[in-house]
């Protein structure tokens, strides 16, 4: 494939998922879905062009989104994790025991999402004793609701992989040439 084709794709998929990123300050449930669906976007360019362009095009996204939309915490969600998640599923489930693959997806999950929570707390300057309703810290019980979500997340993403390739990355290759 052609240089120019290859940067032709990441820029699409780059402006695509930048798209997804600006809508976040437009609908209001968009803080979490649409940097999910900007993420999910570069399995499309780990498919065809491979690791190094996917990290290239999260990289701009990422950097595009701090500068120019407003939702600063949908920023910082697809910076730290769900921009790279999809790229380094694929790294992750090359180790061949499913044991140890779930293992290394959760800590990757957790250590990435507690990470964000404090960053964006130092970056708004949210004092921590808010977080607390009834003597319950409230951080907690999302991380462990994030568990959760994060296990149908991952089955969505190896289905949405899977559906890719059955059914249209051989079709779009013979048509495009890529």
């Amino acid at each position: 494939m052609k240089t120019s084709v290859k940067v032709s794709l990441g820029g699409v998929v780059a402006a695509l998922s930048l798209v997804l990123m600006f809508l976040t300050s437009i609908i209001p449930f968009g803080t979490y879905a649409f940097p999910t669906f900007a993420g999910i976007l570069l399995i499309l360019i780990v498919m065809n062009l491979g690791y190094g362009y996917a990290f290239a095009v999260y990289f701009i996204t990422a950097v595009l989104s701090f500068l120019l939309i407003t939702d600063k915490e949908a920023a910082l969600y697809y910076t730290a994790f769900l921009g790279y998640y999809p790229i380094v599923k694929g790294l992750i489930e090359r180790i061949s025991s499913r044991a140890l693959q779930y293992v290394i997806k959760f800590i990757l999950f957790n250590v990435c999402i507690i990470g964000a929570f404090y960053i964006g707390i130092w970056l708004l300057s949210v004092p921590k004793e808010s977080f607390n309703l009834f003597g319950v810290y409230l951080p907690w019980v999302f991380l462990i609701i994030g568990n959760g979500f994060f296990i149908i997340y991952d089955l969505c993403v190896t289905r949405l992989v899977t559906l890719y390739l059955l059914k249209w990355h051989n079709r779009l290759n013979k048509n495009t040439k890529l």
